[in-house]
């Protein structure tokens, strides 16, 4: 049976539609080749891959070769600096040498009392210098003897020491900073057998005690 309503020529104009539809989709898509594309997509992937492992090998490498090169130049600069420092050591160690027997002599007018006036004012420079380089001198009568520091030329007694004690002091000894230069050319004595040996805690004792006396005492101004 057939319906008086449809129109035949509107049946062939859908079917002449859908054949041009298709027909430009077929030309849209018919240069493309999507397995291709599929494939160039698949191996695109491992190719940034492999360039970004390149370029993290690379900077891992330059991060290396700095690190060794600040380290050599840190081991450089502690070789230049204790290089110097020994150089200038020895340039001190050298003036303060040939110093000392001037100051022997220095030690020896003073002795005497020569050491006045201009002369003085000589003395105190020249034993200024050489104390701002570090130089001190030691050996004084009545310290104990230390071989360390002393060399013992004579025995000469003494009264009232109760250890080993320098009697005599024939030359100072100098020391630069910790370093004993010269050691101190003395004359020594036995312990003085009448001596009372002094009790070390008890003088402190007495020392704190005198101590606590005088901050008692009133001061009158």
């Amino acid at each position: 049976m057939t319906d008086k309503n449809v129109n035949p020529d509107d049946d062939q104009a859908d079917e002449n539609r859908d054949d041009n539809v298709d027909e430009r989709f077929a030309d849209i898509v018919g240069d493309v080749d999507i397995d291709a594309d599929q494939s160039a997509t698949d191996s695109q992937a491992p190719e940034e891959l492999s360039r970004e492992s390149q370029l993290e090998a690379l900077l891992a490498e330059r991060t290396e070769d700095l690190q060794r090169l600040q380290a050599e130049y840190v081991n450089y600069k502690r070789r230049v600096d204790r290089d110097r420092a020994l150089s200038r050591q020895s340039g001190v160690d050298k003036v303060i040498t040939a110093l000392m027997p001037v100051l022997d002599s220095i030690a020896m007018a003073r002795q005497h009392g020569e050491v006045e006036g201009g002369f003085k004012l000589v003395v105190d420079e020249l034993e200024k210098v050489a104390n701002n380089h570090g130089l001190t001198s030691f050996g004084e009568v009545g310290d104990a003897f230390d071989p360390n520091l002393h060399e013992a030329l004579m025995q000469m007694p003494m009264e009232g020491v109760s250890v080993t004690s320098v009697s005599q002091v024939m030359q100072p000894g100098y020391k630069l900073g910790d370093r004993v230069l010269r050691p101190a050319r003395v004359a020594v004595s036995d312990p003085d057998p009448n001596a009372t040996p002094v009790d070390e805690s008890a003088q402190a004792d007495g020392e704190s005690a005198q101590a606590d006396e005088d901050d008692e005492t009133p001061h009158n101004d």
